[in-house]
């Protein structure tokens, strides 16, 4: 796995780039987040999903209801059984978003230089003329010539199902809008999207409350996906709200980074989440295109040294209708993963797209040989000096256990966690090998039953770079004596070698608690 580690810095033979990749048990260190739909809800293709190697499935509750999203969710479950390949749930909330109101689902024509009115009445039916839509405040937010972008699953740039329109007058409730292009817009809920406009509107609704506290309560959610937030309160706020519903205490908060009021405050946002996810859709509209791939980098690198997951979307649109990415697709789905990205995420590819499997397959390829040249060398330096001296015990054992690795040309880290933190961290200095956390369970009560943790831990760690977890058994005892550390190391071991990633003779660093200490050793395998 390691020769094969080229960079780019240095001379690479041409001929060598077209030798076919050596197929690996792990698809790609980078993870594949992929949103579950209509095209991607059934056990054959959820198995497939998994197969391809998507990790975490993402449900959307800006589309349908509950129950619909219980169905999939129950065929996730048995697709897992099937392929005994873990998967993380994660519930998209709705959160400030507008959206136009198509009762009778007809396909609406809208005409390059023609009138439309949105309207808050949502009464109205939907016209070529007349748009309702689910916020009473629009009127109040806009001005004269402000620009408002329309669009089936969000604006994709594809100008014939997404409109651009100009705010030309406002009267009373209503927003006078002349059409910029011609377009077709096709189903029955449309995102509204306002450029660089302040929306009142609550970051965690009503419904999104709901929704969270009966389906994302009964199915222990690992994520919450948390829509357009803007502020660092939004996200205290979610997680006061969690804390109070039993077991998602545990779930963990990542912030959709949507516009520039979320952009503005990003350094605090990033602070009190667990992760961030670049909604590069509606990003984009915010955005000046010349200032997209800067953001980008930026908010990626402050990831990185936050050690804090970052995960982007919009990769691959084209795949929703087409079996190849195109060129600019392609080279922007390796640069994700060049710029630091832990995980890629496929919304609408997955969820109305032709090919949701090969999407995920074909993403999974990219993503690995953009892996094979990325330069984890000035990573680790850049990571050392940002994180200063003197370092945390935890953060000085999981960069030595990095280094060493790499030093020894380790075929994989194993580590021994609990609480999954050891091996964030490992994963944050971005190892060229594969992470095996094995999560240690823990014996917990509410005074009322007893129960072990980790099976969140474990889930959650499916969305990090380059960590790959298992459970260990409950029985092992969590005061580690070295008989017992030894029994499941040899467990670690075995799965690593029916995964293919450890041989004979191979070197495996491995990282563990002894008591107080916290121990990184290197060990060489027999035959």
């Amino acid at each position: 796995m390691h020769s094969t580690h080229l960079l780019l810095e240095e001379p690479i033979r041409m001929a060598s780039i077209l030798e076919p990749s050596k197929a690996s048990f792990f698809p790609a260190m980078t993870k594949i987040v992929g949103t579950l739909g209509p095209k991607s809800r059934s056990i054959e293709v959820i198995s497939g999903c998994l197969k391809a190697g998507m990790s975490v499935a993402r449900f959307d509750f800006s589309w349908h209801d509950p129950a619909y999203h219980q169905e999939t969710l129950e065929n996730l479950k048995a697709a897992v059984k099937l392929t005994k390949k873990l998967c993380a749930v994660m519930l998209d909330t709705v959160g400030a978003e507008m959206q136009v109101v198509n009762k009778s689902e007809k396909a609406i024509s809208l005409e390059a230089d023609a009138i439309v009115v949105l309207t808050p009445d949502e009464g109205q039916e939907a016209s070529s003329e007349l748009l309702p839509i689910n916020f009473d405040g629009l009127s109040k937010a806009v001005k004269k010539g402000d620009t408002i972008f329309i669009g089936q699953y969000l604006f994709t740039g594809s100008e014939t199902t997404s409109v651009w329109l100009e705010v030309s007058e406002v009267k009373g409730d209503d927003v006078v809008c002349v059409i910029k292009n011609s377009a077709t817009l096709a189903g029955s809920l449309f995102t509204l999207h306002g450029s660089q406009i302040r929306i009142g509107l609550p970051t965690l609704t009503d419904k999104d409350k709901e929704v969270i506290s009966t389906w994302g309560v009964q199915n222990k959610i690992d994520f919450l996906s948390l829509s357009y937030t803007r502020h660092a309160e939004d996200v205290r706020q979610a997680r006061e709200f969690l804390s109070k519903l039993g077991d998602l205490y545990q779930t963990q908060i990542f912030a959709k980074i949507e516009n520039i009021e979320g952009l503005n405050h990003f350094d605090e946002i990033l602070q009190e989440a667990d992760g961030i996810i670049l909604s590069r859709g509606n990003l984009g509209i915010d955005l000046p295109p010349e200032k997209v791939f800067l953001f980008q980098k930026a908010a990626l690198y402050k990831c990185n040294m936050a050690g804090k997951p970052a995960v982007v979307t919009r990769v691959v649109d084209s795949m929703t209708d087409n079996l190849r990415p195109t060129r600019a697709e392609a080279t922007d789905v390796a640069n994700a993963v060049l710029d630091g990205s832990d995980a890629i995420l496929l919304g609408a590819e997955t969820l109305r797209g032709l090919y949701p499997v090969e999407t995920i397959s074909t993403v999974g390829k990219i993503c690995a040989e953009a892996e094979k040249v990325f330069n984890q060398d000035m990573y680790f330096k850049k990571t050392v000096k940002y994180v200063g001296e003197p370092m945390t015990h935890l953060e000085s054992i999981a960069s030595s256990a990095v280094r060493a690795a790499i030093k020894v040309k380790a075929s994989v880290i194993i580590c021994f966690t609990s609480s999954g933190r050891a091996a964030r961290l490992i994963a944050k200095y971005r190892p060229t090998m594969p992470v095996l956390s094995v999560v240690i369970p823990r014996l917990k009560t509410n005074q009322l039953k007893w129960s072990f943790s980790g099976a969140f831990e474990a889930r959650q760690s499916l969305i990090v770079r380059g960590l790959f977890p298992m459970l260990a058994d409950p029985r092992h005892p969590v005061k580690s004596t070295s008989a017992s550390n030894e029994s499941v190391l040899k467990v670690a071991l075995d799965h690593g070698k029916a995964a293919g990633v450890i041989k004979s003779h191979d070197r495996v660093v491995v990282c563990q608690k002894v008591g107080d200490a916290s121990v990184v050793k290197i060990i060489e395998l027999e035959d």
